[in-house]
């Protein structure tokens, strides 16, 4: 049967719900969502994304995109007082952790009843976000950006291959093909001297494949038979990843890279200078804009799909090539990266009218 108007307002109220403070227990169907009863995922033939409204999809991946870039470009400012990414990305997950606890007391959501195999899911999940982080960082220094990006641009391919191997799931023909010219598009766009080696290839070909898996798991982690709200998966992935990395940072003696000055007043005779430093105050910043991406990514991941969250990874890159060449002058404006601009946005509008704006009948 196909959806009706009535139907897709219900399917979005459902989906805003896990957003809205205090849900009334009289609205069994919120409710159901909110308690993470496992019945209401499970006995769905259809993938969440399918039924959720156009609108939400593109509210969460717009957010998804704004936060993206400006914690990528904020990273960029505050790596060079703080070179320390282990500890940063600790004090992201902190963050994270402490932002949904509040949210968790305000009554947004409520934790599920955990068994020891699920705890244990989220641990290995949570491995799977540092190491994930790692490899990425490792590639990069293995070789140029450029090749890196040319690497990163296959997770869309990536996604639908292992989709289909581990769960069986296909697309329609449409969305295959909007996904060739929004790869190659963004391929064109990687600019800069292709450095590598067979050994740097590897290492990166295994950091694409381990965020194409991260990216799955979440999804299936918010949609599957755990059905967690997204709040809450952030909430207990970051308390463990948290750990993990500043231990690793700490470990790996990003402390030593630190000049006390950097963080608080050393010179006692300077009464006038603040306690602390710009630097503490851009990592508070930077800490809350970790908060808000890792929110609007696990939502937009659950209504939109993990094919859709690796394709906006494509499409945040040209538009960060593009606001690069309108206001920064950071990149010129030739041939090649304008044919895969081209590409990008043709691909990108013919993937949002096939895959994005799409509902799937239920089955009676």
């Amino acid at each position: 049967m196909s959806y009706s108007k009535q139907e897709d307002e219900e399917v979005g109220m459902k989906l805003l719900s896990e957003s809205s403070p205090r849900p009334s227990m009289s609205s069994t169907a919120v409710d159901d969502l909110e308690a993470n009863h496992k019945e209401a995922v499970s006995d769905t033939p259809v993938e969440l994304e399918y039924q959720t409204p156009t609108g939400v999809k593109y509210a969460w991946l717009g957010a998804l995109l704004v936060f993206g870039m400006l914690l990528t470009v904020h990273n960029k400012f505050i790596l060079q007082t703080f070179p320390c990414p282990w500890l940063l990305t600790g004090i992201h997950s902190t963050f994270s952790g402490l932002g949904t606890f509040l949210l968790l007391k305000l009554g947004y959501f409520k934790l599920s009843k955990l068994s020891q195999r699920d705890h244990l899911v989220l641990v290995a999940y949570s491995v799977l976000f540092s190491v994930n982080i790692f490899f990425s960082n490792y590639s990069l220094s293995l070789v140029s950006l450029a090749f890196f990006q040319i690497v990163r641009n296959t997770s869309p391919i990536f996604t639908v291959l292992l989709e289909r191997l581990f769960f069986a799931r296909s697309y329609q023909l449409a969305t295959y093909i909007a996904l060739v010219p929004i790869v190659l598009g963004a391929a064109l766009t990687a600019s800069g001297d292709f450095q590598f080696t067979v050994f740097g290839s590897i290492i990166s070909i295994i950091g694409v494949l381990l965020g194409v898996v991260k990216i799955i798991v979440t999804n299936r982690l918010m949609t599957g038979s755990l059905a967690l709200p997204s709040l809450e998966l952030i909430y207990r992935m970051s308390i463990y990843a948290a750990i993990q990395t500043i231990i690793i940072g700490l470990y790996a003696g990003e402390l030593s890279n630190l000049e006390p000055s950097a963080l608080w007043r050393t010179d006692a005779s300077d009464e006038s200078a603040p306690l602390i430093t710009s630097t503490v105050a851009s990592l508070l910043g930077n800490g809350i804009l970790a908060l808000l991406l890792n929110i609007s990514s696990f939502q937009a991941n659950k209504v939109a799909g993990s094919l859709a969250i690796t394709v906006w990874g494509n499409v945040r890159q040209t538009l960060t090539l593009i606001l690069g060449i309108l206001f920064m002058g950071d990149f010129n404006l030739n041939l090649q990266t304008g044919a895969g601009i081209v590409l990008v946005v043709i691909g990108c509008a013919f993937y949002s009218k096939t895959e994005l704006d799409s509902k799937k009948e239920t089955k009676s």
